[in-house]
């Protein structure tokens, strides 16, 4: 395989002159030797969209900045998904579409100076949706590796339908303010590795998800591994859904460190969308000062329609092809401290249960200084100050070595639940002299 410099074709490293032209002369000589490494040398450049092709690396070297442009004739409109739902949108900085064996590499940086697109966003003034960072499109083989990513126009990375892709040591760096700069969202792809990344963000730091009710194809995401990461800011730090129409199976959670990431673990779907999540494990993890460590909200009324009553309606409804379902959800080795909102919440819908759910040696630690706020998007709920768990409409869950400390009220609050288990959890520092275990509506629950 050849090693193509961009310099060779024209490119400039001044952080002015427009490389697009360049670069993408760059590709083509690498698509016509059958593959090769695009090679960015230190210096700044100043880029429209890119679009790779099968066989190809672009290799952006330890000094070297792709510096995105801030002009959107630079950013041709493409079908991708948005949200979930395919649809025309901006290019991506780099694409990727129908491709296999693509790869970006390097100790170099990409910023997409994002504030342009952030404030046209904001003013409702953009004609498509905002560029992505990163999004290969049905590609297989993708490897992204120890480069750093910031100021994305929107979401950071987004593999859309992809397989075997490979997140590695990347550095992600997003202003907390910016508006839905998630950091690694995988939609219906399947065999994920995400590892050794350090993700802060305005929005997400990591989002599985498998597209909406509007989503012609329900595809799964599928066979998903996440592990020693470290996460910091955002509104969540892996969220699962609350696009998830296709499904999400088989995901593992390890070894990772959250910071300030609002909430913790989140499942999040409503009636209309479908689908199912299962078959979750989450192991050896460490948070602080998050809102709450622990959602599964089948009533997330965000988003198109979420304001129907179909939606956040308690009463229950028949099931059907349209009814989410979370089942075979597993927390184990888990320490959260200065938790502000509340232990846990867990609200599935009144005929879909939350179920087969297991937390195993965790410790909760309520914060003194506390900030309320919502654990989880729901019509009704108010603001929470050190609340121990809330379980609702949840069925065969098991708490084996669960303690919460400083929680105002019950450590752990049942509302309509069956099969509950309790063992050997502690309900410590208790600020209202509370029992450990409040009941409402519940059959078979046992406490050891």
């Amino acid at each position: 395989m050849s090693l193509v410099n961009i310099l060779d074709f024209g490119a400039v490293g001044d952080g002015k002159t427009l490389c697009t032209d360049a670069i993408a002369k760059a590709v083509e000589k690498c698509k016509a030797n059958g593959g090769g490494t695009v090679y960015v040398p230190a210096g700044t450049y100043l880029t429209g969209a890119i679009f790779l092709a099968s066989n190809i690396e672009l290799r952006v070297e330890a000094g070297a900045t792709l510096l995105f442009s801030n002009d959107i004739k630079d950013f041709p409109v493409v079908t991708s998904r948005w949200e979930g739902v395919k649809r025309e949108c901006y290019a991506s900085c780099i694409n990727a579409d129908n491709a296999e064996n693509v790869s970006l590499t390097g100790r170099g940086t990409l910023d997409g100076q994002g504030a342009f697109w952030w404030k046209i966003f904001r003013a409702k003034e953009n004609e498509y949706p905002r560029p992505k960072m990163i999004a290969p499109y049905e590609c297989k083989n993708v490897l992204i590796r120890d480069v750093t990513l910031k100021n994305s126009p929107s979401w950071t990375i987004n593999t859309i339908l992809c397989d075997n892709v490979t997140i590695d040591n990347v550095t992600i760096n997003n202003p907390s303010d910016s508006p839905n700069t998630d950091g690694i969202d995988p939609e219906s792809c399947t065999n994920v590795h995400i590892s050794n990344c350090h993700i802060d963000v305005g929005d997400d730091c990591i989002a599985v998800k498998a597209g909406t009710e509007d989503t012609a194809d329900r595809v799964p995401c599928k066979n998903i591994t996440i592990s020693n990461c470290t996460m910091v800011h955002g509104h969540g730090g892996v969220v699962l859904g609350s696009e998830m129409s296709g499904g999400i199976i088989n995901v593992t959670i390890s070894n990772c460190v959250f910071e300030g990431t609002d909430r913790g673990i989140r499942l999040k779907s409503r009636r209309g969308r479908g689908g199912v999540v299962e078959d979750i494990r989450v192991d050896n993890i460490v948070m602080e000062n998050v809102l709450c460590p622990f959602i599964a909200n089948l009533y997330y009324f965000c988003g198109p329609r979420g304001d129907d009553k179909y939606v956040w309606d308690k009463n229950p409804y028949p099931i059907t092809d349209e009814t989410p379902a979370f089942r075979r959800l597993h927390f184990a080795n888990m320490t959260c401290k200065q938790v502000n909102a509340a232990a846990g919440y867990f609200y599935g819908l009144a005929e879909q249960f939350v179920e087969d759910c297991t937390f195993e040696n965790i410790y909760i630690s309520l914060a003194d200084d506390a900030i309320p706020g919502k654990p989880a998007m729901l019509a009704g709920i108010e603001d929470m100050k050190q609340k121990g768990f809330f379980i609702a409409n949840s069925k065969d869950i098991s708490f084996s070595n669960v303690t919460v400390v400083g929680a105002d009220g019950p450590a752990f609050e049942l509302e309509d639940c069956e099969d509950i288990v309790f063992a050997n959890c502690k309900n410590k520092l208790n600020r209202s002299g509370s029992e450990c275990v409040a009941q409402k509506n519940t059959k078979n629950i046992k406490i050891d």
